[in-house]
C-alpha cells in the first residue's frame, strides 16, 4: 500500500534531500509506516533519518547541515506546538539565509471515522488551529499546504526552488493527517518531475556601470574600507575580496560576520566588531569611500556613523533593501544600493578595477598597503601578547582569560591534527558577547572554516555541529563548537549530545563559563551606564548570573550521552592555570581525534 506519505518522503528524495531530522508525533502515522515499508522493501530508507527529542535541535542541526554542505535539509515536526517548539531556530535560519524544507503534521479534519487517518485521540482536537501556517509565515519564503498526494512533487520542487533562490532561506508545508494517509497507486510514487526543470534563480549580475563606478571610487580614494559580514557564505568570494583589497589598498573590516569573508592573514584586514558600544573600527570615521558586502548592520548610526561625506555603496544577494528579510526601519545613508551575487559582483569589481588602475595610483595605493600591513601585525602582535599573558600562580581567586584559553585551544588543534593546521577544523562560534574574540584568536583562514548561525537566537551550535558532521565529516579533521554558557543551556544539551551519540558525531565543545548572560549586562550598562545596575556587586545580584553554584555542564554532556562522551571543569581554583588547561584541552581534542567520542570542556573564566 502506497500513500501520500510514500510520494512525499520519494519526492524529498528525488530533490536531493539526503537528511531528515524528524521529531515525531501523532499527526505522522503514515509518514512512520512508509518509512517502515521502505526498511522492508529496501533495506534502508530513502533519507537519513535522524531522530531529534527537540525540535529546535532539530532544526538547529539541519541548520548546520546546509550551512556546512551548501544543500538544503529537511525537518519534520508535529502540528502547532512542534512548530512552535522550533522556537528561535526559526529566526536563525531566515536571518541566516539557510536554506531548509520544513513540513509539519496537522490535525485532522474528519471525526466520525469517515477517512483514513479521522480523529481518534482525543489531542488531535486541541492541536487544531484555524492558520498554522501563520506561526511562522513571517519567517519562511514560502509556505504552503498539501491538499492532495497528486501534487506533492510539484509542491516540494516549488518549495525547494524558492529556498535555494536569492534571498535563501527556509519554506514550510503541512498537510492534514487523511491527506498523508490518502492512498495512491505505485506509478504516482514512482513519478519523477524533472528537478532540473525548477531551477534556483540565476544568480544576478552587476551591472558595468555599477562594477566601473565602484572600481573608480576605490581606487581614486584617500582611505578606502571594505565592510564584509555575510558575503563569506559564498565561499568563492573569499579569494576574491582578498584580490580586491590586494589591488586597491583597501582596509577589510568583518562587522557581525557570520562566515568568513577574508583570511585572517591576509594583510588588509584589520579587525572584528559586533558594534557593542562603539566598537566599530576606526576607520570607519576617516573611510572616504565605503563597500559594504551583504550587510544587515554595517553600523549603528546613533553610535558611530561613518563619515558624512564618504562615497558608500552597498551590495546584497537578493534584498539590498531588507523587504524579504522582513526588517522594520532599515537604511543605509548609500550612493549606490546593488541587488547582485557576490561572488559575480566581486568578480566584476576586480575586472573593472584591473582595467582602472593607473600609474598614477600606485604611489598612493602602496602608501596604504603599507600602512594596513602595519596595522595588522601591530594587532596580532597585541593578540599574542593576551594570549600568552596569563595570571600570577601566586593568586587563588585568579582565573584564565578567554584569549588565553582560545591561544592554547589553537595551538592544541596546530599540534594534535594530522594535518597540523586549522585548515580542516571546523568552528561553530556562537560566543555573543564574545563573538569577535573566538574569531580573533581562532584566527581562521580558510573559506567556510568558522561559521555563526547568522541570527540573534541562542541555542545553535550544538546541534549545529551534528548537522555539520552528518553533511561534510570527510571534509574536516574536527569540529568545534565554543559556546557561551547561557548559550550551551539555550542548545538543549541534554537532547543534542544524545543525537550526538546516537549517530556518532563527535565534536569538541568548549563551553565559555563567566557565570550567566553578560549580554543583557552589557545592554544595560549601554542604556544606564551609571545607574543603580552599574553598581551591582555581582551577575547573581542583578539577576542575570547562574551562581553562586552553577551547572557542571561538561557532566551534563556525560549524563546525556550515557557516559559516552567526555567532560572536564577547568579553571576554577587557581594554582597553575596554563597547566591545568593545556593538560584538558589535550585531551579532550585527543578524545574527539582517536575515540570519536565528544567530549567538553567546560572553561570557568572570571565572573559576570
Amino acid at each position: 500500500m502506497y500513500t501520500t506519505s510514500s510520494v512525499f518522503l520519494r519526492s524529498l528524495a528525488n530533490a536531493g534531500i539526503t537528511h531528515i531530522f524528524a521529531n515525531w508525533g501523532s499527526d505522522h502515522p503514515a509518514l512512520l509506516e512508509d518509512l517502515q515499508r521502505q526498511r522492508s522493501d529496501d533495506g534502508q530508507t530513502l533519507a537519513n533519518i535522524i531522530t531529534c527529542p527537540n525540535e529546535m535541535v532539530a532544526l538547529s542541526a539541519a541548520q548546520g547541515f546546509a550551512q556546512a554542505t551548501g544543500r538544503p535539509a529537511a525537518v519534520i515536526v508535529h502540528v502547532d506546538v512542534g512548530t512552535q517548539a522550533m522556537a528561535g531556530a526559526i529566526h536563525n535560519v531566515d536571518r541566516g539565509r539557510v536554506p531548509v524544507l520544513i513540513y509539519a503534521g496537522a490535525s485532522p479534519f474528519s471525526s466520525l471515522g469517515e477517512m483514513k487517518g479521522s480523529r481518534n485521540e482525543w489531542i488531535l482536537t486541541v492541536q487544531d488551529i484555524p492558520d498554522q501556517a501563520a506561526i511562522v509565515r513571517q519567517y519562511m519564503r514560502f509556505t504552503s499546504q498539501i491538499e492532495s498526494g497528486k501534487v506533492v512533487p510539484s509542491v516540494i520542487c516549488r518549495a525547494l526552488q524558492i529556498a535555494t533562490s536569492h534571498p535563501k532561506g527556509p519554506v514550510y508545508l503541512w498537510a492534514r493527517r487523511e491527506v498523508m494517509e490518502e492512498e495512491v497507486e505505485l506509478s504516482a510514487v514512482k513519478a519523477d518531475l524533472a528537478l532540473k526543470k525548477w531551477p534556483s534563480v540565476e544568480p544576478a549580475a552587476l551591472s558595468a556601470r555599477a562594477a566601473e563606478t565602484i572600481a573608480r571610487a576605490l581606487l581614486e580614494a584617500k582611505a578606502p574600507l571594505i565592510i564584509a559580514s555575510h558575503s563569506g557564505r559564498s565561499r568563492d568570494s573569499v579569494p576574491l575580496l582578498a584580490n580586491l583589497s590586494t589591488t586597491v589598498g583597501a582596509a577589510i573590516v568583518a562587522v557581525c560576520p557570520s562566515a568568513v569573508a577574508v583570511p585572517f592573514s591576509h594583510p588588509h584586514f584589520v579587525g572584528f566588531t559586533y558594534l557593542n558600544r562603539a566598537s566599530h573600527s576606526h576607520h570607519l570615521a576617516k573611510a572616504d569611500v565605503i563597500l559594504v558586502l551583504e550587510a544587515d548592520v554595517p553600523w549603528i548610526p546613533a553610535v558611530q556613523a561613518p563619515n558624512q561625506n564618504a562615497r558608500v555603496f552597498v551590495i546584497d544577494s537578493g534584498d539590498p533593501l531588507k523587504i524579504i528579510s522582513a526588517i522594520g526601519q532599515w537604511h543605509a545613508d548609500a550612493e549606490m544600493l546593488c541587488n547582485a551575487d557576490i561572488v559575480l559582483a566581486l568578480e566584476a569589481i576586480n575586472a573593472a578595477a584591473a582595467k582602472q588602475i593607473q600609474p598614477t595610483h600606485t604611489s598612493l595605493i602602496e602608501q596604504r598597503k603599507s600602512d594596513l600591513t602595519t596595522e595588522h601585525n601591530e594587532w596580532v602582535n597585541a593578540m599574542n601578547n593576551k594570549e600568552d599573558t596569563w595570571p600570577e600562580r601566586s593568586l587563588q581567586d585568579a582565573r584564565a582569560t578567554l584569549p588565553n584559553v582560545l591561544g592554547m585551544l589553537r595551538r592544541t588543534i596546530e599540534q594534535q591534527t594530522p594535518s597540523r593546521s586549522l585548515d580542516k577544523t571546523l568552528i561553530l562560534n556562537e560566543g555573543i558577547t564574545n563573538y569577535p574574540l573566538v574569531w580573533q584568536h581562532m584566527r581562521t583562514e580558510m573559506p567556510g572554516g568558522q561559521l555563526t548561525s547568522g541570527g540573534a537566537s541562542l541555542g545553535w551550535s550544538l546541534a549545529a555541529a551534528i548537522g555539520a558532521h552528518l553533511g561534510v565529516q570527510k571534509d574536516y579533521e574536527l569540529i568545534v563548537s565554543i559556546v557561551g554558557d547561557g548559550s550551551f543551556l539555550f542548545c538543549v544539551p541534554s537532547s543534542a549530545y544524545w543525537i550526538a551519540r546516537r549517530y556518532e558525531t563527535p565534536f569538541l565543545t568548549i563551553v565559555i563559563n563567566n557565570g550567566g548572560w553578560k549580554a543583557p549586562k552589557m545592554s544595560m550598562l549601554g542604556c544606564h551606564p551609571t545607574g543603580y545596575g552599574s553598581r551591582a556587586a555581582s551577575g547573581v545580584e542583578l539577576s542575570v548570573g547562574f551562581g553562586p553554584d552553577c551547572p557542571d555542564y561538561s557532566q551534563i554532556a556525560v549524563a546525556a550521552s550515557a557516559g559516552w562522551a567526555w567532560g572536564k571543569r577547568v579553571g576554577g581554583n587557581g594554582g597553575n592555570l596554563k597547566e591545568e588547561f593545556n593538560t584538558a584541552l589535550s585531551e579532550a581534542v585527543r578524545v574527539v581525534l582517536d575515540e570519536r567520542r565528544c567530549a567538553v570542556v567546560d572553561c570557568v573564566l572570571e565572573s559576570i
